[in-house]
């Protein structure tokens, strides 16, 4: 039996993952989630503050005893969005790994989208049908045209949620003419996306974790489904609308009074499903479907292969 960390450094949460593999499969023992906030400030001047360094050595060093108490075989970290474009962002690694012995691999888009899509695969079988795979992270947010054996199209957008919160959300609740540029933007930035939906006509839109998660668990809170840590969570596109235009008019106190809401989410998700709302405005789906494994579970099942 070997034991295996994941560390998945985000812009907005540091995620730890700890597994068991033997005989190519995966058993998940540990998790655990810290609302780091890497990018607040810094992000859209590719900087990483020095009060968000203090916040991930700290993180770091507490995932670190955890790894020590448990005895971990293997420890792969992964740096994504902030740390790749943050001009400071390979000292902060290299701090990182002086403090407490773990080495970061900074990672591109590319290599975040096609992790992100091996874990939309452990958590959701999609056969020979194409689906678009769209994990939002505070600094990028991936999408992948993908089924269960080939990738037709990737790439990783640099929208993510907390860049979107400090350039446009400058009120809250939101404004109608904020919202109006948001989408603005987004018919300016994601014009490649639309062009690959229009060839390849996926009919099935996957939520991979964080701000999916989120909105699954609204959704099952109001219809009395258990809430779970299953590798698929339910949610479907009407549940999407109705949360969709609570959120706009709601301020952070009244977002946080929504069950199901949690504080690490409660800033970026309004932004987060605008991005979603314009996605399901410029292309039909049949359904969402919301995948709780995204670019951690994705390295474990490369792992095990």
């Amino acid at each position: 039996m070997n034991k295996v960390a994941i560390i998945d450094m985000g812009t907005n949460t540091f995620h730890l993952l700890i597994a068991e593999t033997e005989a190519g499969n995966f058993h998940i023992v540990h998790r655990e989630k810290v609302p780091v906030k890497l990018g607040v400030g810094g992000i859209n001047r590719n900087l990483i503050t020095d009060a968000a360094i203090s916040r991930a050595l700290t993180t770091m060093k507490a995932f670190k005893k955890t790894l020590d108490e448990v005895g971990i075989n293997q420890v792969l970290a992964f740096g994504t969005s902030a740390m790749r474009n943050a001009a400071n962002g390979a000292d902060v690694s290299k701090r990182i790994e002086v403090e407490t012995g773990i080495k970061t691999n900074i990672i591109s888009g590319i290599q975040e989208a096609e992790y992100i899509c091996h874990g939309a695969r452990a958590a959701i079988t999609m056969g020979d049908q194409k689906h678009v795979i769209m994990d939002i992270g505070g600094g990028s947010v991936e999408f992948i045209i993908a089924n269960q054996t080939e990738i037709f199209w990737s790439h990783s957008f640099e929208i993510g949620g907390q860049r979107l919160l400090e350039r446009f959300q400058k009120h809250d609740p939101i404004l109608p003419e904020e919202v109006q540029s948001l989408f603005n933007y987004f018919d300016t930035e994601l014009k490649p996306l639309v062009e690959q939906l229009k060839k390849h006509q996926p009919n099935v839109l996957i939520g991979s974790s964080g701000t999916f998660d989120t909105l699954s668990d609204i959704y099952c809170f109001r219809n009395d489904i258990p809430v779970t840590e299953a590798p698929e969570t339910p949610f479907s596109i009407k549940a999407f609308d109705e949360i969709y235009e609570e959120l706009l008019v709601k301020d952070r106190a009244a977002r946080m009074q929504i069950p199901g809401m949690i504080e690490m989410r409660v800033e970026m998700i309004v932004v987060a499903c605008c991005l979603i709302k314009y996605l399901l405005q410029i292309h039909l789906f049949d359904a969402i479907r919301v995948s709780s494994y995204s670019l951690k579970e994705g390295v474990l099942a490369q792992l095990t292969d």
